[in-house]
């Protein structure tokens, strides 16, 4: 037997018919991936070419490190050596990143368990290893590769990262700029040299993506007050030597500043001119401002999509006159063909059911495209709050030319909320209360809820749920079921209990998209149990109605929102009007409250909040107004610096027996925290408190109500918005409860 092994310079065989071919040396490798890759096939004619194309392609797979072909009389014979497979992947010293993140990155490039390994792929997995360190601003970051051979021919892959200090922004350099100061325009940066709280914002860590979003908001900043020829001409990042200091120079050339001197009207505008001309941000003799220019063509163009046209292009034209520092603009407009939407798709929702989102759609499938109704259905399934991020994109359909298909894309957010609160005074302590919430219950939209209040004093359980298509027009029903219980403070020395169960069953009528009224009824039944130090207004109840009250409340209410965030509101209005009549069994009442927010933005970084809410009560049939259902006021959502629910009128023994009449005033600025940036999940505010409770028969006066001021702490937090307020009553009497420290998550005002 003669056998031939073929490498480069192989020696040649004379050509021969293969009558078999045998495959030594696999491991895990099945043989028909060999004979698959082979160019010939038993009874086929082999020669040198061929044998030179088996190899070349065997070695393409990527799973051999050496092939050989021998040749034994008409026998073929392929012997190959299998690469080694990744058995494991392990990291050591690594604090930046979760494991499972620096896994997924390697997976991307093609290194992970049960792959073939090579050295290639261990060079590049340790560049991909350095690419996400330089991301995070750990320039100094060294990757070294253990590789230990394992049984049956595979090997465990340790990456050792030593990480090294993180490059920090040492200096911001604006160079070329004149009418604005250095300062100012780094203001507008989110990235900076650093504060006492940059270990949590980041902000002072270099990233090419974040650097690239300041030079937009520069660049805006200029175009938003006239300088219509603005440029950055160069951006230059620097690292110092020992790989920690970065100096970043940003080279701009501002221009002159431009003043509008005319707009008119060009192109196609379906005979509408003057609703057009009703949309123009843009004014004649103001600086030129790049953002209502965009405004201007994007209303144009929404307003083409009102009646159809989804493809309209408008665009604004400048003629500038460099002599004179003024700008005129052609807006310029072509609607193109109509169009109507043939279908709407929905992505991302892996949780939340398709009929959730299509049930807040008013634009209609097979309807004309309108793009106001498309807005409107954008911004509706935003205030779900089920969603982190929600995008409609239009695309066209191939070969119909007057159709288009609405894309929805929807990031999914955790809907499941755990609410703490706590309370810390001389006479209950600590006083505890926790509320666990699912807005998006099973995916369904229906809320479930429940708040458990372990107060010492005074306790509380709540269940509720809310489905807000009830009926596929949009009518929600709210089912209540509660149980309180309040009991008089220690140092009042008393045991009596006021205990009230009841349930409620509300529906909300949707009048507009930013109204809705709400009707229903409840039953309750409140029972005053006797002890020492019971309220005397609570004996003079009992005595006329007995220990054990029944009510039949009927309730209607409308409220209002028009706030951009219920969360973190930056602007909008919310207002809330609720009345309850009893109309049935032993207490006979009207009860009403108003509550109003606004909240106005400033400027980018500053919010100026307003909270107003008064509540009346009146007993109705000659009857007195039910001391169980009093308002009362005090702590977070009223006057914070005082005890919760202490304001008011007071029984003989000191205790708070709360009052008919509320007022609640309340006013904040909410500020960026110190060094933190423009991070608007974090932000201190200041704010004054006013307010009090009044008896049925006391005159409102302001010298009587109670007042604090005092600083807090706002943060988004993982399990929801934290609010914490340190408060300093300005306004107290004799007998006040103070109460200065207070937090709660979950609470606004």
């Amino acid at each position: 037997m003669v056998a031939f092994a073929f490498v480069a310079n192989a020696w040649a065989v004379e050509p021969f018919t293969v009558r078999d071919i045998r495959v030594e040396g696999l491991q895990r490798v099945e043989p028909g991936t060999i004979f698959a890759s082979l160019p010939f096939r038993i009874g086929d004619q082999y020669n040198d070419e061929k044998g030179s194309a088996a190899i070349r392609a065997l070695f393409g797979l990527g799973l051999f490190k050496d092939v050989r072909l021998e040749v034994s009389g008409d026998v073929l014979v392929v012997i190959v050596e299998e690469r080694p497979t990744v058995a494991d992947v392990d990291f050591v010293g690594t604090k930046e990143f979760d494991e499972d993140a620096l896994k997924k990155a390697l997976r991307e490039i093609g290194l992970t368990e049960g792959r073939p390994y090579d050295q290639g792929l261990a060079d590049r997995a340790e560049q991909e290893l350095k690419r996400q360190y330089i991301n995070k601003s750990l320039y100094g970051a060294e990757v070294v590769t253990t590789v230990t051979p394992m049984e049956r021919n595979r090997v465990n892959l340790t990456f050792t990262v030593t990480e090294g200090e993180p490059a920090r922004i040492k200096e911001i350099r604006i160079v070329g700029n004149q009418a604005f100061s250095e300062s100012t325009l780094k203001g507008v940066f989110d990235l900076d040299t650093g504060g006492f709280l940059s270990w949590y914002t980041k902000s002072d860590r270099y990233s090419r993506a974040k650097l690239n979003a300041d030079l937009e908001a520069l660049r805006s900043y200029y175009l938003s007050r006239g300088f219509l020829e603005f440029r950055i001409d160069s951006t230059q990042v620097a690292l110092s030597p020992n790989k920690q200091d970065i100096t970043i120079t940003v080279n701009v050339t501002e221009g002159e500043r431009y003043v509008v001197s005319g707009v008119r009207l060009e192109g196609n505008y379906l005979g509408r001119d003057e609703e057009f001309k009703a949309l123009v941000r843009i004014r004649p003799g103001q600086p030129y401002n790049a953002d209502h220019v965009a405004e201007t063509a994007k209303a144009f163009t929404d307003h083409f999509g009102n009646f159809g046209y989804a493809f309209a292009n408008v665009e604004a034209r400048p003629e500038i006159d460099r002599g004179n520092n003024r700008v005129a603009f052609a807006l310029v407009a072509e609607p193109s063909r109509r169009a109507y939407v043939r279908r709407i798709n929905i992505a991302g929702n892996n949780r939340t059911r398709d009929e959730v989102i299509r049930r807040e759609f008013r634009q209609f499938e097979a309807s004309w495209y309108d793009a106001d109704k498309i807005k409107l259905s954008r911004d509706r399934i935003d205030r779900l709050g089920f969603f982190r991020d929600v995008n409609v994109e239009t695309s066209d359909v191939p070969g119909a030319p007057d159709q288009v298909d609405l894309n929805i894309s929807v990031v999914e957010k955790p809907t499941g909320s755990l609410q703490l609160g706590a309370g810390f005074s001389s006479a209950e302590r600590l006083a505890l209360s926790v509320s666990v919430k699912q807005e998006n219950a099973f995916g369904s939209g229906n809320y479930l809820g429940v708040e458990v209040n372990t107060s010492k004093y005074n306790r509380t359980i709540v269940f509720n749920t809310v489905n807000p298509y009830f009926t596929p027009d949009g009518i929600s029903r709210t089912i209540d079921l509660y149980h309180r219980t309040s009991r008089p403070y220690e140092d009042q020395g008393g045991n009596y209990q006021l205990a009230t169960t009841g349930a409620g069953l509300r529906f909300g009528v949707p009048f507009s998209e930013l109204d809705t009224v709400y009707f229903g009824a409840s039953v309750e039944r409140t029972e005053i149990k006797p002890g020492t130090n019971i309220p005397a207004a609570y004996l003079a109840y009992a005595d006329r109605f007995g220990f054990t009250s029944s009510a039949l409340p009927l309730s209607i209410g409308w409220s209002r929102d028009s706030r951009d965030s219920a969360i973190a509101p930056n602007s909008g209005r919310f207002q809330r009007v609720a009345g309850e009549v009893g109309v049935a069994g032993d207490a006979r009442y009207l009860r009403g409250n108003y509550q109003f927010q606004q909240y106005l933005p400033l400027n980018k970084q500053y919010t100026l909040a307003f909270n107003a809410e008064a509540g009346w009560g009146k007993g109705l049939g000659g009857r007195p107004y039910p001391v169980f259902k009093n308002f009362y006021s005090g702590g977070l959502g009223s006057v914070r610096g005082f005890e919760q629910g202490t304001l008011g009128p007071r029984d003989v023994t000191g205790a708070s027996i709360g009052g008919p009449r509320k007022i609640t005033l309340n006013g904040e600025v909410i500020t960026p925290f110190p060094g933190a940036g423009n991070d608007r999940t974090l932000r201190l505010f200041g704010f004054i408190d006013v307010g009090n409770v009044f008896g049925e028969n006391e005159k409102i006066r302001f010298g009587d109500m109670r007042a604090s001021a005092g600083v807090g702490l706002s943060w988004i937090s993982p399990i929801g918005p934290l609010r914490l307020a340190v408060a300093q009553p300005v306004r107290k009497f004799a007998g006040d409860r103070i109460q200065r420290l207070q937090f709660q998550i979950g609470t606004s005002f």
